[in-house]
């Protein structure tokens, strides 16, 4: 790699550094082409990438963007999953690891704090932020229904006299 291209490949993980609130680093050594391609098909599915990336040039962009420790996690053949959602990259690399030995999860960031493995595993188990608005959402939706259960019964309770006594 040229050193301009170095520059260039520190200052965009930097970028991702700042922008994604999950960062999950893998080891993936033993890994196909073909699985590797599958694991980041299905990432980029859900708005999650994944890169491979050298070891030196993430030491100096985790310290360009103010992040320490990270250093003892980039060592071996290493790669970042990332995502703006916190918690669906590590769903997804969670899952794809326990299929694959071969992948395995050293740790990461979230919210621009440092997490072991253990962290990145309860991270998945968490509902990703699609979940979390839909539950909301019916938890709000669920007074108005009943309200118009309510309302709606005693017109129904006629319908149904005023039935009886036709088949009368």
């Amino acid at each position: 790699m040229l050193r301009s291209e170095k520059k260039e490949f520190v200052l965009s993980l930097e970028d991702i550094y700042k922008k994604s609130s999950s960062l999950i680093i893998t080891h993936y050594h033993g890994l196909k082409v073909s699985e590797l391609m599958k694991l980041r098909k299905s990432l980029r599915q859900n708005d999650a990438r994944y890169s491979v990336v050298k070891n030196t040039l993430s030491k100096i962009a985790a310290k360009n963007s103010g992040i320490e420790g990270l250093e003892s996690m980039f060592c071996g053949p290493s790669a970042i999953a990332y995502s703006a959602d916190p918690v669906q990259a590590a769903k997804i690399i969670v899952e794809f690891a326990k299929a694959n030995d071969n992948l395995k999860i050293i740790g990461g960031i979230v919210n621009n704090k440092i997490i072991n493995t253990e962290g990145v595993l309860q991270l998945s188990e968490l509902p990703t932020l699609d979940q979390l608005k839909s539950r909301i959402i019916g938890t709000l939706q669920a007074p108005a229904v009943r309200i118009v259960s309510i309302l709606k019964e005693p017109a129904s309770q006629i319908a149904r006299l005023v039935q009886s006594f036709a088949d009368k």
